[in-house]
């Protein structure tokens, strides 16, 4: 185990908190942040007075809602005085973004020096409200997540999916049922999931029948657009500090991780292989001491249904060409050997873009906390795993959770 590893083994998350992800919240999007962040600083049992730094992760205010100024708002509303605050771009990969930002925070000791009371306290907050802007504003601004001309010759994200699902089924030989499986396990994850965008199961078939949006990719491969806000509160006892009882049951950070990769598609040697996931799993793996075959249980960022098959071989939990077959067998199911988006990913638990990648630890922290109902809590889960991609593949952010 590399000293990284043992440096982030103090750093705890000691609170969670997150609203439902709806399509069209009637909420503005401070509300949203701040009921998360509340019900994250309640489950810490967090005084806002005590939060030393505030990271706040939003990718879309700004094209879609004309919003500035988004911490200080925030930080206003939550009363959080004196302390340090900024705010995290990723495009998709914000939410992991900032609670990484969060994580190096308190490991260093720099929140400490907003109170220097001898506890480090970050609150991290990611929030998105895409049903600000019309269906034309939505699809204009996440269309210029890619290359800027790749962009300028009408590339979208859904093509790049399309085009990488079909080069997947063509190269590993895989039927098409291969992706529906995806789909349908994760929302079937999701029926019990009441913070999730859509509880309503769907079968192979529906998925199979659903509308086109990039051949071969039907509308139940492609994640909603989605409003909600998640949150965590990081802290680390220092210089003797409390770190007894209290943080038993918090679960610790054994590793963060990123990697960019190469941004425009086109010029990457494989249209199969991202960099970025694979470099980032490569690093928090080595920062946590661990490798895949210890993790029981991941979040990986299913923006389309193909992307669950490629991450995972990317990042080592399957050989290349094989996370279909697992998938088919039912390994990757809720009660297999590698149950993957419990909550039901972006799927179906929805993809506020600002958001989702505290969701997934928000959702990893309640498994290893084990303070869920059976039907979709994943037992003795002790070490957990989430991934959180930003565009088509061209920035990647990795966690290691352990209990």
């Amino acid at each position: 185990m590399d000293q990284s590893a043992t440096d982030s083994a103090d750093v705890r998350v000691s609170g969670v908190g997150m609203t439902p992800f709806e399509s069209d919240s009637q909420r503005p999007l401070i509300d949203l942040a701040a009921t998360a962040a509340e019900e994250a600083l309640a489950d810490a049992a967090v005084d806002p007075a005590d939060v030393d730094a505030l990271h706040f992760g939003n990718a879309l205010a700004e094209a879609l809602d004309e919003s500035a100024g988004l911490t200080n708002a925030l930080a206003a509303a939550l009363g959080l005085d004196g302390a340090s605050a900024d705010r995290i771009e990723n495009t998709s990969a914000t939410g992991a973004s900032a609670f990484h930002r969060g994580v190096d925070r308190v490991e260093s000791g720099a929140a400490r020096g907003a109170k220097n009371d001898g506890t480090d306290v970050a609150l991290v907050v990611g929030a998105e409200k895409m049903s600000a802007g019309d269906t034309r504003r939505v699809t204009e601004a996440i269309s210029r997540l890619v290359h800027r001309r790749e962009y300028a010759q009408g590339i979208t994200l859904p093509s790049f999916g399309g085009l990488a699902a079909g080069a997947y089924l063509d190269r590993h030989d895989a039927p098409r049922e291969a992706l529906a499986t995806v789909a349908a396990k994760n929302h079937g994850n999701a029926v019990d999931n009441p913070v999730a965008q859509f509880r309503k199961p769907i079968d192979v078939e529906d998925a199979l029948d659903s509308p086109v949006v990039a051949a071969p990719l039907r509308l139940y491969d492609c994640c909603p657009m989605s409003d909600g806000a998640a949150a965590v509160v990081l802290t680390r006892a220092s210089d003797g500090g409390a770190d007894g009882d209290e943080h038993q049951a918090a679960p610790r950070v054994a590793g963060t991780a990123s990697a960019t990769g190469t941004h425009a598609v086109a010029e990457r040697p494989d249209p199969l292989s991202i960099d970025s996931v694979r470099t980032a799993g490569e690093r928090v793996f080595d920062r946590a001491g661990i490798g895949p075959d210890d993790v029981d249980v991941a979040c990986i960022h299913d923006a389309f249904t193909v992307l669950e098959l490629i991450e995972l071989e990317e990042l080592g939990f399957y050989e290349p060409g094989t996370a279909w077959e697992a998938t088919l067998d039912g390994d990757t199911a809720l009660d297999g050997e590698l149950p993957v988006n419990p909550g039901g990913g972006l799927k179906a638990r929805g993809h506020p873009l600002g958001a989702t990648g505290l969701s997934q630890i928000v959702e990893l922290v309640w498994q290893l906390r084990g303070d869920l109902p059976e039907s979709r809590r994943v037992d003795g889960a002790e070490t957990a795993f989430a991934i959180n991609v930003a565009g088509f593949g061209n920035n990647s952010v990795c966690t290691v959770l352990r209990a």
